[in-house]
């Protein structure tokens, strides 16, 4: 019989820059991928078209169904990608799942991932170990009963080691008995002392105290799991290496409407920031091809004058078909190129091709005014790239300066249907800080979705922010407020104006 692969995976702490560069590789070529809950979605969005996704979290199953799970995909041939939060060995049960792969005869592989604990030591600014001062850390774990083992942890023979750092995963339910046992093993009460929740997310909270009081502050804090636990002398570091918590956007959920294809670049830099991200595609971009009308402007490329893109969609799905059809960028000719704006241009710029016009406010009027501005186009041919929901504004303009104007349309913007997402009904529960609009296709579909999208009472009723002008007319056009607007139409620029926005109050 031929078996598949298992690679039991350490898919890291949540942020997704904390997986591992060998795992990516791994979960974008994947048959299937068996995945822990609280694994960070954007982790998801790297898998392949076509890869199965086994989210044993929803509904949860047990350790042996999971077992029976892998072993299934892999006597199936598939090539299998295990994701386990953390580090598969740290308190994650890889061992457990690994055993029953060597047993069943499945060829394995362990992949390492960055545990919990590194990633609260890092974000909460708190050094696990200091030369000259802690020699040691120590993981433990905090459940009362943990299944597989003999017997709970004899927490007060912790209690009495100076030069040692206590990382204590899974003890928030029992937190006050734990520190009770180290206290009366000999932990001195004043040792500082800290209870890190979701560390590296946009939503991790820290709360520092001293080893006698941190019980009371989780309680009145009403801080839940997941946290993990840090008592030593290096805890009273953050007060000076306290880094993650201070960035900006630290602590605001901001929702990015964009496709999933699209929206990475958004995720990325929000996150960078300190954002807790959330994805709500409320469109879908797809490539259109049109042959007959595709093969007749292809085959003529060379004679157009102007080539014209309206949005870095355009762009992209254009040089798609482009380059299924000529081997050599030269084929273009020596044709002048004209687009809407900076991330239009950015599309066309990062293929080498110089842009000759980019107007400094990013509309179809004010594209067409440059365009005329040049004096160029009195008989001149000019390819514009359009999705479905192009506006007539600009090819009435450059006909209307006796330009001869072809139109080829390289892609498809439809509205997406949220009903049943459960971002969208974590969305709806607790609401944003703000909403980010980059197109007035968006805004319709969140317009037309008003009552999948609905806001629970007490949920956080969220700012909105537009990427232009364009984006900003249909906003009040629907009746949604603009609160803020992007001076350029770049994704720099409306960064910018949400923390600015969210800065002022």
């Amino acid at each position: 019989m031929i078996h598949g692969f298992v690679h039991l995976v350490g898919a890291g702490p949540g942020d997704p820059d904390f997986v591992t560069v060998r795992a990516r590789e791994l979960i974008e070529t994947a048959d299937a991928v068996v995945c822990d809950p609280g694994v960070h979605p954007g982790v998801l969005a790297w898998c392949r078209p076509g890869c199965e996704k086994h989210l044993v979290g929803t509904p949860p199953r047990s350790p042996a169904e999971i077992e029976a799970l892998l072993l299934a995909l892999a006597r199936a041939g598939k090539r299998v990608v295990r994701l386990k939060g953390g580090d598969p060995f740290v308190f994650g049960n890889g061992s457990d799942e690994a055993c029953r792969l060597a047993k069943e005869g499945i060829p394995f592989a362990i992949v390492p991932g960055v545990t919990a604990v590194l990633a609260a030591g890092a974000c909460a600014g708190i050094p696990l170990t200091q030369r000259g001062a802690t020699s040691a850390l120590i993981l433990l774990d905090g459940q009362d009963d943990p299944p597989g083992r003999a017997q709970a942890v004899d927490w007060q023979r912790y209690g009495a080691l100076p030069d040692a750092t206590l990382a204590i995963y899974m003890g928030m339910g029992r937190v006050r008995s734990i520190l009770d046992g180290l206290m009366a093993g000999g932990l001195p009460p004043d040792t500082p002392a800290a209870a890190v929740q979701w560390a590296s997310l946009g939503r991790q909270r820290s709360l520092f105290a001293r080893a006698a009081t941190l019980a009371d502050e989780i309680e009145a804090a009403k801080l839940p799991a997941p946290a993990i636990i840090l008592i030593g002398d290096v805890v009273r570091h953050h007060e000076t290496l306290d880094w993650f918590e201070q960035r900006p956007l630290f602590g605001r959920r901001v929702v990015v409407t964009r496709s999933r294809a699209q929206s990475a670049e958004w995720r990325r830099r929000l996150e960078t920031l300190g954002a807790e991200v959330v994805e709500l595609p409320l469109v879908d971009v797809r490539e259109y091809v049109d042959r007959e009308n595709t093969i007749d402007v292809l085959a003529g490329i060379g004679a157009y004058d102007w080539l014209v893109f309206t949005s870095a969609n355009g762009a992209r799905h254009f040089f798609d078909l482009f380059f299924k059809a000529f081997r050599d960028l030269r084929a273009l000719g020596a044709m002048r190129v004209a687009c809407v704006g900076e991330t239009t241009t950015r599309a066309v710029r990062s293929l080498h091709i110089e842009v000759e016009i980019c107007p400094e406010t990013a509309t179809a009027d004010a594209l067409a005014d440059a365009l005329v501005a040049t004096g160029s186009l009195d008989n001149a041919k000019v390819l514009i790239v359009t999705g479905n929901l192009n506006r007539d504004t600009l090819v009435r303009k450059l006909e209307g300066a006796y330009a001869i104007v072809d139109q080829l349309q390289v892609y498809v913007t439809n509205q997406t249907d949220l009903a049943g997402d459960p971002v969208a009904a974590d969305f709806c529960q607790r609401g944003a800080d703000a909403v980010l609009f980059a197109s007035s296709s968006a805004v319709q579909s969140f317009v037309a979705q008003a009552r999948t999208l609905q806001l629970a009472r007490g949920a956080k009723h969220p700012l909105a922010g537009s990427l232009g002008p364009a984006t900003s007319e249909t906003m009040r056009q629907v009746g949604v407020p603009v609160d803020f607007e992007a001076n350029n139409s770049t994704l720099d620029a409306l960064i910018a104006a949400l923390v600015a926005k969210l800065a002022s109050g």
